[in-house]
């Protein structure tokens, strides 16, 4: 297998790139900052158990990582749909600050700043993501996204080239099927604002007619604070939800803020953040909100 840098992915410091790189490709695989670090840290200790003689006989180091670990995403995949069927409520994507949001301070090199933010890391993107098989989505990511050829995907997935391409053209269908048309980044933030200021307001029309007549908002509470338990439907139904919960609530503050390279928004109790939320928009309407309560997908906001 080559060692291709994918989308943006180039730094001059070849001992840093591999790490970075391989953050980037388990994170748009498994959708969970937590386990993308846990599986390169699970590669490296597999590098390292091996001899040096071994080592040095490895002519593409990087490769080799790649391999490890695509499959070892590959199983926590497989295993992680047994476990989703036990989580409570709704499960959605770890949300990724923006890289100023969390850098003040810092000096512990957070495994954040090695994902690189693009199109790939989108909300909606990971959501779609998680609609496939296992298979599917490390054969799609290594390929649509960082551009590995499918002779390199199989060595990952253990199914032959052909069977590969099968395979990423599935998800590629499932991805372009749900794709919006693009929306310059300064509508997104003008309706991603309206919407702050109508919610802020308590204003039920103007939230509705920010919405898609067929809108969604989806929570992920992980059973550790209240959320839905299944999706609100409607933009009717939606503005009542988001003006209720704001009238129950004490001492919350709503931040514009960027999630996952794009403009949402961050709700702060008392000056900590107790939710992060995600948007999915269609020409100047809202078709998708994912709000993520779980605390422990919000680490990457709440510590620094």
């Amino acid at each position: 297998m080559t060692n291709p840098t994918g989308p943006g992915l180039d730094w001059p410091d070849p001992a840093l790139s591999e790490r970075r790189r391989l953050v980037n490709l388990a994170y748009r695989m498994l959708g969970s900052l937590a386990d993308a670090e846990d599986v390169v840290q699970e590669t490296y200790a597999r590098w390292f158990a091996l001899t040096p003689g071994r080592r040095d006989a490895i002519e593409a180091p990087g490769a080799w990582l790649t391999t490890v670990a695509g499959r070892i995403c590959l199983d926590l995949l497989g295993s992680a749909r047994a476990r989703r069927e036990r989580y409570v409520g709704q499960w959605l994507p770890e949300p990724l600050p923006d890289r100023a949001e969390w850098t003040s301070g810092r000096t512990d090199g957070d495994p954040v700043d090695r994902v690189t933010l693009d199109e790939s890391i989108g909300m909606a993107f990971l959501v779609v993501l998680e609609s496939t098989t296992p298979a599917e989505r490390v054969a799609f990511v290594l390929h649509d996204v960082f551009r590995y050829s499918f002779a390199e995907v199989a060595e990952v997935v253990g199914r032959t080239p052909g069977a590969c391409r099968q395979l990423a053209s599935s998800a590629r269908r499932r991805v372009r099927a749900a794709r919006t048309p693009g929306v310059p980044d300064a509508t997104r933030a003008g309706v991603v604002r309206a919407f702050r200021q109508a919610w802020e307001a308590g204003d039920i029309d103007a939230l509705v007619g920010l919405l898609a007549p067929d809108a969604t908002a989806t929570g992920d509470g992980g059973g550790r604070v209240r959320a839905e338990l299944h999706p609100v439907e409607g933009a009717a139904r939606i503005a009542r939800f988001f003006v209720g919960r704001a009238r129950t609530a004490a001492g919350v503050t709503i931040l514009e803020r960027t999630v996952n390279g794009q403009p949402g928004l961050v709700a702060q109790v008392d000056g900590v953040v107790g939710a992060v939320l995600a948007f999915d928009i269609a020409g100047d309407r809202i078709r998708s909100i994912w709000t993520i309560l779980n605390p422990d997908k919000l680490r990457p906001w709440t510590t620094g």
